[in-house]
């Protein structure tokens, strides 16, 4: 195959230091300034990549009323990230072999600063929409940026060190998003949450052109039945996560065009798959996908992606449904970013090979723990009570998300570079996705547990009860200078105690959904648990049968 000649490249690289995939940038010694310029580098892409779309997910409520749209309408544009994210990678690591890495990345950080721009001036939905699906696909470029970017700053012993930091550094945005205040995004319309978005995504560019990365081997990379794939593979994925974005909102089954949507997508996800299991340079690795230790991956990292929605739906739902706002959430959330920088720190410590799992198990184990102990909240829980529970999820967060990367990047080393899509694209999809589809089963089974123990409450709550007719009789007296009417202050008094049991069986809603979310995260550390177990002794009966 022939090969484009690369541009002149002031690095003098040696045969060792050739990249370790197609498209990846070489690794030549640096200084040691330019090893610290590099980690700057990463963290700026790493933020980017993920804070300005952070912004705009924990001021959802908010920005509804200014977009001037209905909340499931608003429901589509965490989605539409979401899809645009996990179905990036599908066509970016193949650019950026055949166009290179700079051409690629420019190009995402331009469009998304345009894009960004372009609402101070063209706001509304169908823009704020566009511009979500950009900063999905720029997120994916940029998680990978973030981890070239570190790979140059270590040297090649720590290469898994840097692979952990760099996908655990995007894990911060949703965090650091919750301790902006919300005054200073919504100046004039909301000009300030554009405006920071275009300025993260033009510094970004500014570091990539003040400090470029290594030049890479460029040579033709994409096939005509990529396209076939990625024309199915796109729009499956956008209607799914549509689908899952807003079926909570609408409600799964009064909602015909959910079901429309979902129809449509399965077909196109099927022949996706199928076309990539019968070619012989398949861009996505369906066999591969399909083996023991794959599918066990998938398994365990969907498991926990779910249990981790506690935290940005679960924790975040209760305490908005308590009447907080974000401002009053950044205590809690400080205290958050301090447990997930000390969990990152134990990962580099204590990771090896032989480590991942127990690493694992222990974040599922910590995450379960965090749950159970919000599950004993009340109408008077406040965030300063969720400080040790939501640390313990935070740690256990960031003992997760690395070891599952290395795990999977472990497997596929063993296939070769050809397998470097399949993995990304499974590692993303399993984390975006599931996320979306965690925070849509929890919000689902948070609806339906709140009716049940709504009914439960009223068919205890009779008018002959002396209990219930004081509290009556109390939310009565309380508007007797405003309500000189008895009739009206007799059913303000019945509104009230209502209320009061609405809200009661929310807290009690709540609840359960953080003990389902504490069974998940058990369930899934025994999985793994038995999974390691059943790897020991199949590698025992292997050695005792093997000939001396």
């Amino acid at each position: 195959m022939s090969r484009i000649p690369a541009a002149p490249s002031p690095y003098e690289c040696a045969p060792e230091e050739r990249p370790l995939f197609p498209g990846s940038p070489y690794s030549p010694m640096h200084t040691g300034r330019r090893r610290i310029a590099y980690v700057l580098v990463a963290v700026m892409m790493a933020l980017t990549a993920t804070l300005g779309n952070a912004l705009v997910t924990v001021n959802l409520p908010n920005l509804t009323g200014a977009l001037g749209v209905y909340t499931v309408e608003a429901g589509l544009l965490p989605a539409a990230y979401v899809a645009m994210n996990a179905c990036a990678n599908l066509l970016l690591i193949k650019a950026r072999q055949q166009f290179g890495i700079p051409a690629i990345t420019h190009t995402l950080l331009i469009v998304y600063a345009a894009a960004s721009l372009a609402q101070l001036v063209l706001p509304g939905f169908g823009m704020a929409l566009l511009v979500r699906g950009i900063s999905g696909m720029t997120s994916a470029g940029l998680t990978t940026m973030t981890i070239y970017a570190l790979l140059q700053a270590v040297p090649p012993d720590k290469r898994a060190a840097a692979l952990v930091v760099g996908i655990s550094l995007g894990q911060f945005g949703p965090v650091l998003a919750r301790l902006v205040p919300v005054e200073m995004l919504a100046l004039g319309g909301w000009h300030g949450l554009h405006l920071i978005e275009a300025g993260l995504a033009l510094a970004s560019l500014a570091a990539l052109l003040a400090i470029p990365l290594p030049p890479s081997d460029r040579s033709p990379a994409f096939e005509g039945l990529d396209f076939v794939t990625i024309a199915l593979a796109v729009p499956g994925i956008s209607l799914l996560c549509a689908v899952l974005g807003v079926g909570r909102l609408a409600w799964w089954t009064d909602t015909p065009w959910l079901g429309v949507a979902l129809a449509a997508a399965l077909p196109m996800l099927a022949a996706a798959l199928m076309i990539e299991h019968h070619r012989a340079r398949p861009l996505f690795h369906t066999r591969w996908v399909a083996t023991r230790d794959i599918m066990r991956f998938a398994i365990a990292a969907v498991l926990l992606r779910l249990a981790l929605a506690e935290q940005t739906y679960g924790t975040v739902g209760f305490l908005t449904s308590m009447g907080l706002t974000n401002d009053q959430l950044r205590g809690l959330f400080a205290v958050v970013l301090l447990a997930m920088v000390a969990g990152l720190a134990a990962t580099l410590l204590t990771l090896t090979p032989d480590r991942i799992a127990y690493l694992v198990i222990t974040a599922a184990l910590l995450i379960a723990l965090g749950a159970w102990l919000d599950s004993h909240a009340n109408d008077l829980t406040r965030p300063a009570q969720l400080f040790v529970s939501q640390a313990l999820i935070g740690f256990g967060t960031m003992l997760f998300i690395g070891p599952a990367l290395a795990y999977g990047f472990l497997r596929m080393l063993e296939q070769g570079p050809s397998h470097i899509v399949t993995f990304i694209v499974l590692f993303s999809t399993t984390q975006n996705i599931g996320g979306l589809a965690g925070s849509a089963l929890l919000g689902s089974y948070q609806v339906e547990s709140a009716r049940a123990h709504a009914v439960a409450l009223a068919e205890r709550t009779l008018p002959s009860d002396p209990i219930v007719a004081a509290r009556i009789q109390a939310g009565a007296q309380a508007v007797s200078s405003a309500l000189p009417d008895p009739g009206a202050r007799q059913a303000h008094g019945a509104g009230a105690l209502g209320q009061a049991l609405a809200r009661e069986a929310n807290v009690l809603a709540f609840n359960d959904v953080f003990r389902l979310v504490a069974i998940v995260a058990v369930l899934a550390a025994l999985y793994l648990a038995y999974i390691r177990i059943f790897n020991v002794i199949q590698r025992r009966r292997a050695a005792q049968g093997a000939p001396s």
